[in-house]
């Protein structure tokens, strides 16, 4: 009887460590540009930040006016929620995983005008964190607007235009 116990828990554990594994493997796949990939493009991912940021703005505005309704669709205000939340998620991912740790390079502080370039370019991405996070915390479109003008003073920053 111990026996099959053992064997079960053995089981278990051994199905536990292959879950994880798959966890593991999962995001490795997810965020392959940490290999790195050499496969960048710039404007593209600028491009999908704000993709992203409208359909924020889309879903805070359904949001809201579902929530006026005397009866709201209940189901229509979860899935207008979760889409809020992964277009912010997936703002947040590129600028982390894709700017902040591949694009942008540490710069020695003797290259004056390098470094306060790339001090410029790491607060603005790390103004945009922080708004795209408030953009899930509320419905609040101030914070989308302020997220749209950090976007555009990182992209002409960073692609110099």
């Amino acid at each position: 009887m111990n026996r099959k116990r053992d064997l079960s828990v053995c089981g278990g554990f051994i199905s536990g460590i292959c879950f994880v594994t798959m966890l593991a493997v999962t995001s490795l796949v997810y965020s392959h540009c940490q290999i790195p990939c050499g496969i960048y493009d710039d404007p593209a991912r600028l491009n999908q930040i704000a993709e992203n940021i409208t359909t924020v703005e889309k879903a805070m505005k359904s949001i809201e006016e579902l929530s006026r309704e005397t009866k709201p669709n209940m189901n229509q205000l979860v899935r207008w929620i979760n889409v809020k939340e992964k277009h912010a998620d997936d703002t947040e991912h590129i600028i982390s995983y894709y700017f902040m740790t591949q694009r942008l390079k540490p710069v020695d502080k003797s290259d004056a005008p390098g470094y306060e370039k790339y001090i410029k370019q790491l607060t603005l991405l790390h103004e945009m964190l922080v708004y795209s996070m408030k953009t899930k915390q509320t419905t609040d479109l101030a914070n989308v607007e302020k997220l749209r003008s950090l976007l555009a003073k990182f992209k002409s920053l960073y692609l110099g235009e």
